[in-house]
């Protein structure tokens, strides 16, 4: 056998170890370990790959070929988050990242994903907005008082909760944001920076795809080439139940700055801590 042929024989071999132990973490995942509802018909073991993928803000059908063995491109990024969504510990990181023959970015990290402890943290800051995101602006999971921050976010289908999707599409997104334009340049520009490590990824590419079909004020932003870097700011909201709030926007990182992060609201002022007391009253307490 050549040596050619002897590295393609192992490197499908590494890519059939790597579907099998993704597998393997999948099934042995209660839905309620990652603050999923367990369905009364449901008959999977484990966790389902369409929930993997949302976990992790992949495709689904890019996650199945994952499973399968097909020859596809994952970056580290990626790697990141399925070693989250599947809860890994320290070893089983290391061995993904080896089956995957990809630098880890920061070895040696526990992956906690959206965990129920993590769910409980983001209950406890309430009344004050929180969420988990991606650096590709998914909601992973939010407390009550932001799923109406901005619209009634638990009526919006699960693969539609993205901050830069609602924001170019969304009425009710849109109202709720007094400086709208200035909100999509910066979210559009912090978009590009985090893209330039993801531009082969399709989760990244099909999303540019859907905002570019969806949104011609989107397409002339992006046409800017406009850059920002992460940061927090005051933002300025006029919710539709209690109206204006004055909010500080702050990013706590979960893990490498270019992957998942808890995003907290506190109010400003006297005016919107009091705003966002009377927004924890109107969402009723088993939303």
């Amino acid at each position: 056998m050549t040596t050619t042929a002897t590295r393609a024989g192992a490197t499908d071999i590494r890519r059939q170890e790597l579907a099998g132990f993704l597998r393997s973490r999948r099934e042995r995942i209660t839905p309620e370990q990652v603050g999923l509802v367990r369905g009364p018909r449901r008959r999977t073991p484990g966790l389902r790959r369409e929930e993997v993928a949302q976990l992790s803000a992949v495709g689904v059908t890019w996650y199945t070929w994952l499973e399968q063995g097909r020859d596809i491109h994952v970056s580290p990024q990626v790697l990141d988050a399925l070693a989250r969504a599947l809860l890994l510990d320290v070893s089983e990181r290391g061995h993904l990242f080896a089956l995957a023959g990809a630098v880890d970015p920061a070895p040696g990290t526990r992956c906690t994903g959206v965990t129920p402890a993590l769910q409980q943290m983001l209950t406890r800051l309430e009344p004050f907005p929180a969420c988990v995101q991606n650096s590709r602006y998914d909601i992973l999971a939010h407390n009550r008082t932001y799923g109406r921050l901005l619209c009634d976010l638990d009526s919006v289908p699960p693969e539609d909760r993205n901050c830069l999707l609602l924001a170019f599409t969304s009425d009710a997104w849109r109202d709720s944001v007094v400086d709208l334009e200035g909100m999509r340049r910066v979210m559009a520009a912090k978009f590009r920076a985090a893209m330039a490590e993801h531009l082969a990824e399709p989760p990244w590419k099909a999303l540019l795809s859907r905002l570019e079909a969806a949104s011609p004020e989107f397409r002339e932003i992006w046409a800017r080439h406009e850059v920002v870097g992460p940061g927090g700011r005051t933002k300025l909201f006029s919710n539709a139940h209690v109206g204006i709030l004055r909010l500080e926007h702050t990013d706590l990182w979960l893990g490498p700055s270019a992957g998942p992060r808890m995003v907290t609201y506190a109010p400003a002022d006297e005016e919107s801590r009091r705003g966002l007391e009377r927004l924890a009253e109107f969402v009723p307490a088993g939303a």
